[in-house]
């Protein structure tokens, strides 16, 4: 007869708790009574079925080579199976001596306890991960049920959102005015005054299969901004010109911009989110990833971005900027990410690894000079010079806007207003100031009662009047007061200067009279017009003798600076001569003319620079004559602005327009 574990290893546990009396009694008429390790044996063996199941159970004692003991009528053998079993150790040879099982019983029961405990443990802390991830779950579905009604019902909103709305939608219906800039702003490149040729050229270079980055140079006020934006609109029309008829201009300042070193914010470049401190996208931030956000760079991608005021930007800004022009793409860079990720979504991913698309043209406007930008930027872009507005010019702007104004002006209005300004946006303030005015006194005449409206449809008359009360309240003066005339004066004559991108005239008087002791006289010049324009005075001095035949020493000589003011550079050096050589002889000089050019000790009139910006100073003063150095006779259109201009290669050459052919020293 099998042994009754044998016989209880056999049974389904339910049939076992039912038959456990029958087979007891079976094994005790077999085996006699059963004492106390008898009954520890088959309670930790009934332990171990309930703790593997019979099936488990079995197939665990013969992977530890316990089963032929298990099935032993030996009841040292079952022992030896219960250590192989408990102790998971299928290496223990030995059988136990009688006098040894109770001690190993003890200690197999104290063994098994302990795997007890680590199951008890074990299945608390499966039923908190349950719990646990159960609970996220439900959240996480709550979330998803939440997202998916919000975009199901997007107009369902709480009542402090609709609040919120209903305030923003009475704003919105609140306007005041549209902007006088707006209203008059050239909707054509065709009214783009006075700029012809710079439109001309930023039209070919952008019309272009192979468009430029362009760097536009100018005064403040003369269309730069207006002109590049139109230029795009017209470019998209020509068949060669690689713009899509959706091609975007982004538009920023370069004064607004500036470099953040710790990479968090960068409207320009873009930047990114980490997850933990800027606060990235929520099921971003969750799982740690950081968030990119392309730039303007991106957000002009196939067409072009405009920096206004490109010359303030930061310079490290300006190098990151170049970066993005040679690769044509912004690149991204975070330590939170992790290329191996595959939490990742797919965008981000991408834009980490391959960059966001930055293929535009870049056209900055600055009021600054060319020396000023950045080389390297320079290097990279196309330039074009925008020119000052003339009194014609702001004219004519005055008059366009008065139409879109449905304004009638008054003789000499336009006139007069392009005598406070050369900006055509400024002209345009004190036009829409001076409408403002014209448009009361049209209403104090037209109501008699305070119940009585005003009659709007009789055209608005700006007068002469309405402008000065402007130019009083603003406190505006005469930009320019016209300086030349048709008279001759002694040791005066009009020199040019350039200061940015706006030429001015210079008035040089020269007084001389004999010196009280025959070779000591002295030559005296203001302290305040720098050593540049001193050394053109001791050049003239040498060369007034080869010239005239005559001795600068044998007069005391004063030469002033009307104004005063700091003469940076050489190109007073003919003009200085000039009024020496007038004093002395007292041959009278013209009036008409202006002259520019820097003396040599040989008598030449060497080139300058800044040709085109003293031509305008010169036509704002009146000048109907210019005399240049022939070297420069290429800077200038001939006939510019109208002017009358002779370049010269000798100071002989300059004194025959300026004192008449007569010789000098009659």
């Amino acid at each position: 007869m099998k042994n009754f574990f044998s016989k209880l290893l056999n049974l389904k546990t339910k049939d076992r708790e039912a038959n456990l009396d029958s087979a007891k009694t079976a094994l005790e008429a077999e085996l006699g009574p059963r004492d106390e390790i008898d009954r520890k044996i088959d309670a930790l063996f009934n332990l171990l079925v309930d703790y593997y199941g019979s099936d488990k159970l079995v197939i665990k004692a013969g992977k530890m080579d316990a089963l032929q003991y298990v099935r032993s009528p030996k009841r040292g053998e079952r022992v030896l199976a219960l250590q192989r079993i408990i102790g998971d150790n299928p290496t223990i040879k030995e059988v136990p001596r009688d006098e040894e099982l109770m001690e190993i019983l003890e200690q197999l029961t104290e063994q098994f306890s302990d795997i007890l405990a680590r199951r008890s443990v074990e299945d608390d802390l499966e039923k908190k991960v349950a719990e646990r991830l159960e609970e996220n779950h439900q959240d996480y579905v709550q979330d998803i049920k939440m997202q998916i009604l919000k975009e199901e019902k997007k107009n369902v909103e709480s009542p402090l959102e609709q609040k919120k709305r209903e305030q923003l939608e009475k704003l919105e219906k609140i306007s005041l005015t549209q902007s006088v800039m707006e209203l008059l702003r050239p909707a054509s490149t065709q009214e783009i005054v006075g700029q012809k040729r710079a439109v001309d050229s930023l039209l070919a270079k952008l019309s272009s299969p192979y468009p430029q980055h362009l760097i536009l140079y100018g005064p403040p006020g003369v269309g730069k901004t207006t002109a590049a934006r139109l230029v795009l609109e017209e470019a998209k029309k020509r068949a060669l010109s690689p713009f899509g008829e959706d091609a975007p201009f982004v538009e920023t300042d370069g004064t607004t911009l500036r470099w953040d070193p710790r990479d968090m914010t960068n409207p320009l470049l873009g930047s990114v989110h980490d997850p933990i401190y800027q606060g990235a996208r929520r099921d971003l931030a969750d799982t740690g990833i950081p968030e990119p956000k392309p730039g303007l760079v991106t957000d002009a991608h196939g067409g072009i971005l405009f920096i206004d005021e490109i010359g303030e930007m930061d310079l490290m800004l300006q190098n990151k900027l170049l970066k993005v022009l040679e690769d044509k793409r912004a690149y991204f860079e975070s330590a939170y990410y992790d290329p191996a990720d595959e939490k990742i979504p797919p965008y981000i991913k991408k834009l980490f690894d391959e960059g966001a698309p930055a293929d535009f043209v870049l056209i900055g406007a600055t009021t600054r000079e060319a020396t000023h930008i950045n080389p390297a930027l320079r290097s990279r872009c196309a330039e074009i010079y925008f020119e000052p507005l003339t009194p014609a010019n702001i004219q004519e702007i005055v008059h366009n806007a008065a139409k879109k104004l449905n304004a009638a002006l008054c003789d000499g209005v336009a006139e007069l207003i392009s005598e406070y300004t050369i900006e055509g946006r400024k002209a345009i303030n004190i036009l829409a100031d001076a409408y403002s005015l014209a448009l009361e006194r049209n209403a104090d005449t037209d109501t008699g009662h305070a119940d009585q409206e005003p009659d709007t449809t009789r055209d608005i008359i700006i007068e002469k009047a309405d402008i000065y009360k402007v130019a009083q309240v603003s406190r505006l003066s005469p930009y320019v007061t016209k300086k030349a005339s048709d008279r001759l004066e002694v040791g005066h004559i009009f020199g040019l200067g350039v200061a940015g991108f706006l030429g001015s005239v210079i008035e040089i008087e020269a007084i001389a009279f004999k010196a009280r002791e025959q070779g000591k006289g002295r030559v005296r010049f203001n302290e305040t017009a720098g050593s540049m324009a001193k050394d053109s005075v001791f050049n003239a001095a040498s060369v007034v003798r080869m010239i005239t035949g005559q001795d600068i020493n044998d007069y005391d000589i004063h030469i002033n600076v009307i104004g005063g003011g700091n003469i940076d550079g050489p190109s007073a050096g003919t003009a200085i001569l000039t009024s020496i050589i007038s004093a002395i002889t007292q041959r009278p000089i013209r009036q008409d003319v202006a002259v520019t050019g820097e003396i040599s000790l040989q008598g030449r009139v060497r080139p300058v620079g800044g040709v085109f910006e003293k031509a305008y100073g010169a036509k704002q003063a009146g000048i109907k004559t210019l005399i240049i150095p022939k070297e420069n006779s290429k800077d200038i259109p001939k006939h510019h602005l109208g002017l009358d201009i002779h370049p010269v290669a000798t100071a002989k050459e300059a004194f025959e327009l300026l004192l008449g052919p007569e010789e000098l020293n009659n």
